[in-house]
């Protein structure tokens, strides 16, 4: 015979009402106070590729591959990015994603884009161990030596990833790239909301990235070219 688990009622009592209000109240300032921290700490660095200040460094954060091409956000990014070397707004374009299997490889995939559109190869550098936000961030300075950079990425991720590169001690300033509002744009931007979370956690306890590795000298090489 199959168990009925109870149905969950509505507190009968006025004072167990009020206790389940409370604790509605408190679940959702817990929810809401990473994104309110994002917003303070990143607000006052966000740009347009328009007037975004100049910095030696552009750092792209890989959005995904299809059939071995950057998709259409991640293809967005790089456009930006493109357009700001053109601008002179920078003069090296790091670029940072997952490479954890070897028939999976982003960096390679926005390199190869990112020359096709004019970018000289000397002028690109590439993370190969950039599986999150946090990794990009603390690679790009420990690892890299990055210390001022120009941020690119969507509107809906750029708040975190400032907040993130500041967390790793990186002077930044972030370029969001405007999408249509499609389910794509509202799946992003309700992920931000859990990505918030975590991205708390790791501007507190400033975790070491899944692979840190020796230093590289990519980019201080391309800006002596």
């Amino acid at each position: 015979m199959r168990s009925v688990r109870p149905v969950p009622r509505w507190p009968a009592t006025r004072r167990g009402q009020r206790r389940l209000f409370q604790g509605v109240v408190v679940a959702c300032v817990l929810a809401l106070t990473p994104a309110a921290w994002l917003r303070a700490v990143a607000d006052d660095r966000l740009r347009t590729a328009a007037d975004v200040p100049a910095r030696d460094v552009a750092v792209v954060f890989g959005a995904g591959l299809w059939k071995g091409r950057p998709t259409p956000y991640l293809a967005h990014r790089l456009d930006t990015a493109a357009a700001l070397y053109r601008d002179g707004k920078v003069r090296v374009v790091l670029v940072t994603g997952d490479n954890g299997r070897v028939e999976y490889d982003e960096p390679d995939a926005m390199r190869a884009y990112l020359r096709e559109r004019g970018v000289p190869d000397g002028r690109i550098v590439s993370d190969y161990a950039g599986f999150d936000t946090w990794d990009s961030c603390v690679r790009a300075k420990r690892i890299f030596g990055v210390d001022r950079a120009v941020l690119v990425t969507q509107d809906f991720h750029i708040r975190r990833a400032v907040a993130l590169c500041r967390a790793a001690d990186i002077d930044v300033y972030g370029v969001g790239v405007g999408e249509p509002r499609d389910s794509v744009w509202y799946y992003g931007q309700s992920r931000e909301l859990v990505a918030a979370g975590k991205a708390a956690l790791d501007a507190v306890f400033e975790p070491d990235p899944t692979f840190l590795g020796r230093k590289e000298t990519g980019v201080t090489e391309a800006l002596g070219r």
